[in-house]
């Protein structure tokens, strides 16, 4: 008898996965690039070259050689502080269904983290602008501090994976960026749910797809 696979952690990418800011990513980069004359990026570049890379590989792209960390620093301040000040006017909150998902992954004591490629500014914003403490133990956020691979390299799955105590094939990550999708395939998840947040097609993957948390069966757990 075929019996259905049920999961017990469960790892969440952040920016275009929890939080539906991909508009705002996509803005504050034309702006910084608008601001240093370089050449503009549309939307579906900005997709395949920089969401859900680290600031090392994004910046090291963009200006088409190797920047130093104090380099890479002061942009990622630079663009952030553009990011953060169009995430306030815009006053989002986290995606729809996320809390009451959060609500019955603790009643059914299943396992879970967030696995994002930002740095630590923004991870902190995010923290008191969205009260992510009441969901998620920080101690367990796993985020770009200059010492991870960055995705498509499955490194920041893995150490998810690891800091709330499963292996691969027990977890489902949740994801939406190309190169995150890559990561989580390359870390061997149990599942793969792509969340749909800003209308990409991604007609050329088998994953489940979700555009709302509601969507998610608790079957996978119970």
């Amino acid at each position: 008898m075929l019996v259905n696979k049920k999961y017990t952690g469960v790892v969440f990418d952040f920016n275009g996965t929890l939080f539906w800011d991909t508009k705002l990513h996509n803005k504050s980069w034309d702006i910084f690039l608008s601001k240093r004359n370089m050449i503009p990026l549309s939307d579906e570049e900005k997709m395949r070259k920089i969401h859900g890379k680290n600031s090392e590989a994004i910046f090291n792209m963009l200006f088409n050689k190797v920047q130093t960390k104090e380099q890479i620093r002061e942009l990622v301040l630079e663009k952030e502080s553009i990011y953060q000040g169009l995430c306030l006017e815009s006053k989002l909150t986290l995606a729809s269904g996320a809390i009451e998902f959060f609500e019955f992954l603790k009643t059914a004591k299943v396992s879970y983290t967030i696995a994002t490629a930002s740095e630590q500014y923004n991870v902190k914003f995010f923290i008191k602008l969205l009260n992510l403490e009441k969901w998620f133990d920080l101690d367990k956020v796993v985020y770009d501090d200059g010492m991870l691979k960055g995705k498509p390299d499955p490194q920041v799955f893995l150490k998810a994976m690891h800091e709330i105590g499963k292996s691969p094939d027990e977890v489902i990550i949740f994801e939406d960026s190309i190169a995150g999708i890559t990561a989580a395939e390359r870390a061997k998840a149990g599942k793969i749910i792509i969340v749909n947040s800003n209308n990409d097609d991604y007609s050329s993957y088998e994953h489940d797809i979700i555009t709302n948390f509601n969507q998610v069966g608790c079957s996978l757990f119970l």
